[in-house]
């Protein structure tokens, strides 16, 4: 089991694995006797195994994993009395029953007879213990993304499960909300960029420092209303807190999410794009930004948050300078070796400059896919968003969005109406020029069959100075009729059925709009007919 509790924030010791083991030297006599087999009313692997972190001890039996927190006071963290360490162990319990009830079983008390300690015996407790199932650690997403086992499949399926575990399992009130204002937010930014101005001239640069910290300023001075909006729309909830791949698990078949923030309200009453930030900026960091893509297109077309993208980047940025923050503070460690300290310190640089590039301002673009059904757009679509690192919107699901409809639902006749579809394409291009205003490269994926609809794309891309393409997908009718008859468990709804109509019902490419067109024939390879395109 891996140690939980902990944030990046001081969690320093999750930098190097080796770290983690500690030795036996001066432990309470509680843990010396829970490192002995008979301490424990089943079965264990031996020798038991303890994992120690700054703020607990873990200690692995075989079949389940034993946590007792340190009666520490950090001031963000107060474990310092056993009262205070009951209520946090259950609030742990409590919390992690949302993203992994079957692995947090149980709180016991701990008493004393003589000099023995009994695990739930009777009589005045004088500690707590939480009681987990252990998992293997290669299941951890870390660990299988390391092995080359993570795969884009395993990714969207988070993607899915982070976005059901937001939109059921978390709960918002004013309160909660109140965490979301401006003060509360940059509050964590500042105490970052004065804990490592002491690193400028280490892994940190000057250049860097002053830039990132100017650009995090600017933004909290400039988007006030933007922050508000989010505390609005509830965005801003009871979040997991500390949701990086170390913390997400694959056992039995099932995504697992563990180790929230149960200590701190601030680290856990958080806009949910902060909980998104963490896996991808994990994923990017380690140059993987396809499976990054993955993720958080797949999240933003479950929950239809794709307003949060205007957030997203700040959250980058913090959860790369933090990065960067506790792989610092291993260099002040007289206890860490210096081979150690050198890789260290290239893994912090490499976070701080990370945290640096989110606060860039880039170029965004439109790309409007169009076709019939089953012509290839979303394929063609995802594999174009993986290259370029873009946001893919689908109408199928901005449609059932606005209708309030399950994704997966088949929509009845009044979801195609002339005046939904009116108000599909509106809601689509809105989000298109907003994201592609902030920087963000943005795929509308759609039939965009009729001129009007593609002219007004046009139009308001020039206004806001915007470049835009088409990529028009093709493919014979009796290859459109057997894909849309194989096609399954996809949100969209079209069938063979309706391709006469929609051959008939498209509008053919005006003059103008042919300079902006791609036509791809998708019955063969695309990487080679997009290169222009992703170039």
């Amino acid at each position: 089991m891996k140690p939980g509790g902990i944030p990046l924030v001081f969690c320093y010791l999750n930098c190097q694995e080796h770290l983690q083991k500690m030795t036996e030297v001066s432990l309470p006599p509680l843990i010396q006797q829970m490192l002995q087999p008979g301490f424990y009313p089943h079965q264990v692997k031996e020798p038991i195994q303890l994992v120690q972190t700054h703020i607990s001890y873990v200690l692995l039996t075989g079949d389940y994993a034993y946590k007792v927190k340190k009666p520490l006071n950090f001031g963000f963290l107060d474990y310092s009395t056993l009262e205070k360490r009951q209520h946090f162990c259950q609030e742990e319990l409590r919390l992690n029953q949302r993203g992994a009830a079957e692995l947090y079983l149980e709180v016991f008390p701990v008493t004393l007879i003589g000099e023995q300690y009994q695990l739930g015996g009777t009589g005045e407790p004088v500690e707590y213990v939480l009681k987990m199932l252990q998992f293997p650690n290669e299941t951890l997403f870390n660990k299988m993304f390391e092995q080359g086992q993570l795969n884009e499949a395993l990714v969207e399926e988070l993607g899915r499960v982070v976005a059901q575990y937001h939109t059921t399992k978390t709960v918002t009130n004013d309160y909660i909300r109140s965490f979301g204002e401006v003060e509360q937010v940059r509050a964590a930014f500042d105490e970052n960029y004065e804990q490592t101005e002491k690193y400028i001239g280490g892994p940190q640069t000057r250049e860097q420092f002053e830039e990132t910290k100017q650009s995090t300023d600017k933004f909290f001075a400039d988007r006030r209303e933007l922050f508000h909006s989010r505390i609005q729309n509830n965005h801003i909830r009871e979040c997991h807190g500390d949701l990086h791949l170390g913390n997400i698990c694959l056992w039995k078949d099932k995504i697992w999410l563990f180790d929230c923030i149960e200590f701190n309200e601030p680290f856990r009453f958080v806009d949910v794009m902060f909980d998104i930030a963490y896996a991808v900026m994990d994923l990017e960091g380690q140059q993987r930004p396809d499976l990054s893509n993955a993720y958080l297109n797949t999240y933003l077309e479950q929950t239809g948050d794709w307003e949060g993208l205007q957030v997203l980047p700040i959250y980058l940025s913090r959860q790369s300078y933090v990065r960067a923050k506790v792989t610092s503070f291993l260099l002040d460690d007289p206890g860490v070796p210096s081979s150690v300290k050198e890789e260290m310190a290239k893994k912090a640089a490499n976070y701080y400059k990370l945290a640096w590039e989110y606060t860039k301002p880039r170029q965004g673009r439109l790309i409007l896919m169009s076709g019939v059904s089953g012509s290839g757009k979303s394929t063609t679509a995802r594999y174009l968003g993986r290259q370029l690192g873009a946001i893919h919107i689908r109408s199928d699901a901005v449609r059932k969005h606005l209708a309030g409809i399950p994704l997966l639902e088949r929509g009845g006749d009044d979801l195609y109406t002339a005046e939904m579809t009116e108000k599909t394409y509106a809601r689509l291009l809105k989000l298109g020029i907003l994201l592609a205003k902030e920087g963000y490269v943005v795929i509308l994926d759609a039939k965009y069959d009729r001129q009007q609809l593609r002219q007004e794309a046009i139009v308001q891309a020039q206004e806001h100075q915007l470049p835009l393409q088409i990529v028009s997908c093709a493919a014979p009718l009796e290859v459109l009729q057997q894909r849309l008859d194989n096609r399954t468990g996809d949100i969209a709804d079209a069938t063979a059925s309706l391709l006469k109509s929609q051959l008939q019902q498209a509008e053919p490419f005006t003059e103008e709009e042919k300079q902006l067109v791609k036509i791809l024939d998708t019955t063969q390879p695309i990487e080679a007919q997009l290169k222009d395109v992703i170039r």
